[in-house]
């Protein structure tokens, strides 16, 4: 007895059974990537290739730049200083923007606030970062404290810790008082602030 050929209507159920599970393959091995994957980007932070070996006690290294406000020199600085050290790329970064523009109209008056781009790659990730890229940052995220762009990643070199963005608070005296990376509460880097003043 011959086999009954198949009919139209199983042949696309079985298309549509084979399609659903090439598609669940797919889900499960992108959720396994993304769990194992050192290059996703983590909740809090994004993670860097630079670390220094500053802690909270530290005397802090002194640092000049050119910011959108003007020149800084931290040791020229009259009160305490909150320094952020982050990624024009790194999302993290970008979000915690809001945080600190909040806080620099808080505190912009009593705290000399500073962003310094610590990160060799430009804003979309892959060319080489340039100042255009910190000035697209400032405008495209309404940045509104003073930022500056160091081509030698000087202050990377000495600030940065493991994650962008890594945000300093620093003493009249030049003590770092308080030090975090990744994404922080404005309460949490308000505390931080005002135990400085």
């Amino acid at each position: 007895m011959k086999a009954r050929a198949a009919t139209p209507p199983d042949r696309r159920r079985l298309i549509l059974y084979i399609t659903m599970g090439v598609i669940a393959i797919g889900l499960i091995v992108a959720i396994g990537y993304t769990k194992v994957n050192p290059f996703a980007v983590p909740e809090a932070a994004t993670a860097t290739n630079t670390q220094s070996s500053l802690k909270v006690g530290s005397t802090a290294p002194d640092f000049s730049v050119s910011t959108t406000a003007g020149p800084f020199t931290l040791s020229s600085a009259q009160t305490p200083v909150f320094l952020e050290v982050f990624a024009t790329w790194c999302p993290h970064c970008q979000r915690e923007v809001a945080t600190i523009n909040t806080l620099y109209k808080r505190y912009g008056k009593q705290v000399q606030f500073v962003g310094v781009d610590g990160n060799q790659s430009g804003m979309d990730g892959n060319s080489p970062e340039t100042q255009a890229d910190v000035i697209n940052f400032v405008a495209r995220l309404g940045v509104q404290y003073p930022i500056a762009f160091d081509p030698d990643l000087t202050v990377a070199h000495q600030y940065l810790g493991t994650g962008y963005p890594t945000l300093i608070v620093i003493d009249k005296n030049k003590k770092i008082t308080s030090m975090t990376e990744g994404e922080q509460p404005e309460a949490a880097l308000d505390k931080a602030i005002r135990a400085v003043l």
